[in-house]
């Protein structure tokens, strides 16, 4: 009895089961190793699909913003008809082979308008973030790396900035000096202030503690060196990824601007003016409003994927 129950120990220890054999019981097989729907497997699967989702967010983002790019840059050469051309016998036409997207009330080509209006969406959209982003980022970063007296008085002038609803502040603006589009595009860089200043303030408050400043400051470096060399770059990717996100914003808004006759005034063929001399012709004439209404909805989200795919890929959490 002794000897079997050793051996029987034996059996056991010796030979245990391979993880992965296959049990058979009432004629059905039961995997016993590793299954497909392991917590590691799933969440590397999930990781994996979640990376792809990303990758391509970042694509057609990217293709968005080149394409946008490479319209607004090369438009004037390779348009049909130049924008502001009129053509009495050729208005309200549907769209055709000659007019892809049909002639406007006064006979104008809509699609040479659309692709001559990238320009200013360019413009409204990259330059309004420039605007806000060195304003709220030397605010911020001055703010946050200094602290006392100074990061109070800046706080509190941004307090008083955000009191101001963000469009009733680009109106304001944009009445005091005239309805164009560098007033347009103050305007948008104004109201983007706040955003910048406050992620900027934070990255700032954290980065002169860390390690790498506390050396680069106890080997003698300067206020200047520290905060160009150190302080600015620990907050780059944040900037990156704001500055992308509120391009599409900024777009949207100067386009509403323009639809409410506050912003790029006509004949000049900026979206949101098409859309709203369109807005009166939805019956007889609706792709008056629908393309210029497809060219900024399209450029919008281009631009939000785009935002999506850098902040995923900056992450440094992921």
């Amino acid at each position: 009895m002794t000897v079997r129950s050793v051996e029987g120990m034996g059996a056991g220890n010796l030979n245990p089961a391979p993880a992965n054999r296959a049990a058979s019981s009432g004629g059905e097989t039961v995997q016993t190793g590793v299954a497909a729907n392991h917590p590691r497997a799933t969440l590397g699967a999930a990781i994996h699909r979640s990376h792809r989702r990303n990758t391509a967010s970042l694509a057609i983002g990217v293709a968005t913003v080149a394409v946008l790019l490479v319209v607004a840059a090369t438009a004037a050469f390779w348009i049909p008809f130049p924008p502001d051309q009129l053509s009495a016998g050729q208005v309200l036409s549907a769209p055709s082979v000659q007019h892809p997207f049909g002639t406007d009330n006064l006979g104008r080509d809509l699609f040479s308008r659309v692709m001559a209006g990238a320009r200013f969406a360019v413009v409204m959209a990259f330059a309004g973030v420039a605007i806000g982003a060195v304003i709220g980022v030397s605010m911020g970063i001055i703010a946050g790396f200094y602290g006392g007296w100074a990061d109070r008085i800046v706080s509190r002038i941004v307090d008083v900035w955000l009191a101001f609803p963000a469009l009733l502040l680009a109106i304001l603006v944009v009445a005091r000096f005239g309805s164009s589009l560098t007033s347009t595009v103050l305007a948008l860089g104004i109201v983007s202030v706040p955003s910048y200043y406050r992620i900027v303030r934070s990255g700032a408050i954290s980065g002169k503690y860390a390690l790498h400043v506390e050396a680069a400051r106890s080997m003698g470096a300067s206020d200047v060196r520290i905060l160009l060399r150190h302080i600015l770059p620990f907050t780059a990717s944040a900037v990156i990824v704001l500055a992308s996100m509120r391009a599409g914003m900024l777009l949207l808004a100067g386009a509403g601007l323009s639809f409410i006759g506050l912003g790029v005034q006509p004949p000049a063929p900026e979206w949101g003016a098409l859309l709203s001399s369109g807005r009166n012709y939805l019956e007889t004439a609706p792709w008056m409003a629908v393309f210029p209404g497809l060219a900024i909805t399209l450029t919008v989200i281009g631009l939000n994927l785009l935002g999506d795919g850098l902040r995923d890929l900056l992450d440094p959490h992921r």
